[in-house]
């Protein structure tokens, strides 16, 4: 087992938890009962879901890797670090984001989290040798 990677993986579970619920009711409601172009519209309404499908895999295979550590049935090494960076950069580009629009980085809150999970992947993958 790596604990560290497994956490990361309960995390990411919480995480999409969250966007189901919170994300829905705060952010694809509204956005989908706003007047702008139904284009434009169904393009972040699949996006809202590209994210939801990122969120479940990476979950499911954070859980996965981190439950059975070295005894892996696939190499998790260009996994992990597919994950820890897709994580990481998720979290940078939010901030970057409500830099630029002068909005706190409280209400943007998710940056924090993708950073957590991200750190903890790479703080995990440690024990894997590389593939």
């Amino acid at each position: 087992m790596n604990v560290t990677v497994f956490i990361a993986g309960i995390i990411a579970l919480f995480a999409t938890i969250g966007h189901f619920t919170m994300g829905r009711k705060q952010f694809l409601k509204p956005m989908l009962n706003a007047e702008f172009d139904l284009v434009a519209k169904k393009v972040m309404h699949s996006v809202f879901h590209y994210v939801s499908v990122f969120l479940i895999l990476s979950a499911f295979f954070l859980t996965m890797i981190g439950a059975r550590g070295a005894n892996c049935v696939i190499d998790p090494f260009i996994l992990l670090f597919f994950l820890g960076a897709s994580y990481v950069l998720m979290a940078v580009w939010q901030v970057i984001i409500a830099l630029l629009a002068k909005v706190s980085l409280l209400k943007m809150f998710q940056w924090m989290i993708w950073l957590v999970i991200g750190v903890l992947i790479f703080a995990g993958i440690e024990s894997f040798p590389q593939g």
